[in-house]
């Protein structure tokens, strides 16, 4: 279990408050879970973002009529903390019955409350379902390789001794997977997930790359430090020129969470896939 997690909402009963409250949002140090792979905040190796999706925000206005909205939340990959999934959602509930003149009033108090515990500016973007209705499902990119013939017999923890490359033949190629799962380090729940991986480098075997993805489906922890395990074995076993390494996730409590990790700046795509 995360060193801060046992403190947090996760696993315990809680009261829905539906009115506005910002303590309840409940921050998680990134520290303990960077020394684990071997990072610094000084010195990561990736740049990237978090981006959460909301389904389920709703506010009044000042008559008293309801209004619901679509959110977007794009964390800094170096912010101190992530923010706990169930606070998250919890916090979101206390907007249901407060009272805002605009939407942009809702915005300022998202971006303030959620920076403040992710100690970074975080980036909101507040839209009407018909703004979403139109933007459809989309495909992750490159080569599916679910149907690659493995023989999977530990399921415990990541295992990157599977993953082999061709150091002979360098190539530019973008994978994906929808065979991710791990389990919440609370919980024990499931999060179910697929995963997408562009490079340019030494080829990655892709039947090694999908035994060691399914190898993570009994492995606790949360989504953000998956990605990074991933994006970190690739590392260290491609030494690549360009790398990078995203997820998406089904949705918990009308949240879903996209964590990416790049080598490089890229535009990080909040597309939603036919799971989300």
């Amino acid at each position: 279990m995360h060193p801060a997690a046992e403190d947090s909402p996760l696993g315990k009963a809680s009261q829905y408050v539906s009115t506005y409250a910002p303590e309840l949002l409940f921050p998680i140090p990134r520290a303990a879970k960077w020394a684990e792979l071997g990072l610094s905040a000084q010195a990561l190796p990736y740049v990237g973002v978090d981006l959460w999706n909301c389904y389920e925000l709703s506010w009044l206005l000042p008559s008293g009529k309801p209004v619901v909205a679509i959110a977007e939340f794009t964390i800094p990959c170096e912010s101190p903390n992530i923010i706990e999934s169930k606070s998250f959602k919890l916090y979101l509930n206390s907007l249901n019955q407060t009272v805002f003149d605009t939407t942009a009033a809702v915005q300022a108090c998202l971006v303030k409350d959620l920076s403040a515990a992710a100690g970074k500016a975080v980036g909101v973007r507040i839209q009407r379902l018909s703004e979403v209705e139109g933007q459809g499902i989309k495909a992750l990119p490159g080569v599916c390789v679910d149907d690659l013939e493995i023989f999977p017999t530990d399921y415990s923890q990541p295992r990157p001794e599977l993953l082999r490359c061709d150091t002979a033949r360098v190539v530019e190629e973008s994978l994906h997977s929808h065979l991710l799962k791990s389990n919440c380090p609370v919980t024990s729940q499931p999060d179910w997930g697929s995963l997408a991986v562009s490079y340019t480098g030494p080829a990655l075997d892709h039947a090694s790359f999908l035994a060691y993805l399914v190898s993570f489906r009994e492995h606790s922890d949360f989504h953000e430090q998956c990605v990074e395990r991933v994006f970190m074995d690739l590392q260290r076993l491609l030494k690549p020129e360009r790398l990078t390494v995203f997820a998406r996730y089904v949705r918990r409590g009308g949240l879903d969470i996209n964590p990416y990790r790049s080598t490089h700046e890229v535009t990080f795509d909040n597309a939603r896939l036919a799971r989300q």
